[in-house]
């Protein structure tokens, strides 16, 4: 195979549709709109318009509320923390906190802070301090002889 050779597989590629180039090109005078009405001028947006009727999305009654101070945690499960101990990234013999979790890239930021779920088992004796912790991810840690320390007042859940 050569250079000259290359090409794209058939119906890869397609050609623009070049409009109001002459009536030669069968796209000329008009471009495909029609004649005349709201949909051949410029500028026209009428996604959700149906006619003057109210809009579906008017209509249906509005669900749910999105708390505006609500906290964000990264989360993390036992399971990793667990392979990233074997793995040589975190010391077990240590404390974990979040900021050693950030360093060993198992979380990558900590927005509001980090919280243990249980997902996943742990053999190794940890100790971590943590922003929140589900009951069964503190119960997982203290049955393999570690302790799991929530820092702020949001206890576990």
């Amino acid at each position: 195979m050569k250079l000259h050779e290359l090409h794209d597989n058939d119906g890869a590629t397609k050609r623009k549709k070049r409009v109001g180039r002459g009536p030669g090109s069968g796209m000329g005078k008009m471009g495909g709109r029609g004649i005349k009405g709201q949909k051949s001028r410029s500028g026209v947006a009428i996604k959700g318009f149906e006619g003057g009727q109210m809009p579906l999305y008017q209509r249906l009654p509005k669900r749910g509320f999105n708390k505006p101070n609500r906290k964000s945690y990264a989360v993390i499960n036992l399971g990793l923390i667990q392979k990233f101990v074997e793995a040589g990234k975190l010391d077990a013999g240590n404390a974990i906190t979040e900021d050693v979790l950030i360093a060993s890239g198992l979380v990558r930021r900590k927005l509001d802070g980090i919280r243990v779920l249980a997902k996943g088992d742990v053999t190794s004796k940890l100790t971590l301090e943590v922003t929140g912790a589900s009951k069964s991810a503190i119960e997982a840690v203290e049955k393999a002889g570690g302790s799991l320390k929530v820092t702020t007042a949001q206890a576990a859940e």
